[in-house]
């Protein structure tokens, strides 16, 4: 029994059949070529709106189909070493970071053991897939025997996604902003490790979401304070009037795994800001 939803012959069957035709000047023309098996048409500068549009449903469908319906974020510095190679660390405060690899690494275990006492489809951990914090992250979520995603992003000196992923959901995005979309879209709890550019960005980008009500409020966990408070002066912005004395409380410190699974086991739900503190 044919089991297609519609009786129409299905794209895969003609872009199969397209590979046998005869070979003629006709056939090799690129116009040719059905338009959404043609690479180079499909990388054209208008067909951006498309590409934007598969990135956003390709990760959504397949996490999707595998049931995964709320997540557990982990982001972190990609250059932070394990305790075992801190000797290579190109700084002695990159080498004194490299603690809370372990520290990223035994949280994603706890979590997901936490989650696979249900149906491990729940509170699943999602890196960007690369080395360092992120790699610590799915490397604990695969010591408690979990699967764990990784949400790759394409850079010039970065071309392998970390071995600790599960290979079914390890994706790769060209685009920054679907990437940031797909962090957040399921996430109930939001775990920022000592980083650079890309982790301040991530951590103002969910912060930004939360305070301005365009996200529901989830648990922000901070891991070690001395970092955070030696780069960032929050009470500066504060007392500047720039941010509100309430948005000090939309995340917090922890220095430890098991501190941050306190917290995110007894995090009690808030509604979503309907009007911005300090504003008016």
């Amino acid at each position: 029994m044919n089991k297609s939803r519609h009786p129409l012959r299905d794209a895969h069957t003609d872009r199969d059949a397209t590979r046998e035709v005869p070979d003629t000047p006709q056939t090799r023309a690129p116009a040719y070529r059905l338009a959404f098996a043609d690479d180079d048409f499909m990388c054209r500068e208008e067909l951006r709106p498309v590409r934007l549009q598969l990135e956003l449903l390709k990760p959504e469908m397949m996490l999707d189909a595998h049931r995964i319906t709320s997540t557990i974020v982990l982001f972190g510095g990609a250059r932070i070493p394990s305790p075992a190679n801190k000797d290579k660390a190109r700084t002695r405060t990159l080498a004194d970071l490299s603690h809370f690899y372990d520290e990223a690494r035994e949280f994603s275990r706890l979590m997901t053991l936490k989650s696979l006492q249900s149906d491990g489809r729940e509170n699943v951990i999602v890196t960007g897939g690369g080395p360092g914090v992120m790699e610590a992250g799915n490397r604990g979520a695969l010591d408690a025997g979990g699967h764990s995603i990784g949400l790759n992003i394409v850079l010039p000196h970065e071309q392998a996604p970390n071995e600790y992923v599960t290979p079914e959901l390890c994706f790769n995005f060209h685009y920054f902003a679907i990437r940031k979309m797909h962090f957040l879209m399921r996430a109930r709890a939001i775990c920022v490790f000592p980083g650079g550019f890309g982790t301040l960005d991530e951590l103002f980008e969910a912060l930004t979401l939360i305070q301005t009500g365009r996200m529901q409020p989830v648990p922000v966990l901070l891991f070690g304070r001395a970092f955070w408070e030696g780069i960032i002066n929050w009470e500066v912005l504060a007392d500047a009037g720039t941010i509100s004395d309430e948005d000090l409380s939309l995340f917090r410190f922890v220095d430890s795994a098991s501190e941050a699974m306190h917290l995110i086991e007894n995090w009690q739900e808030l509604p979503t800001r309907d009007k911005l503190p300090g504003r008016g």
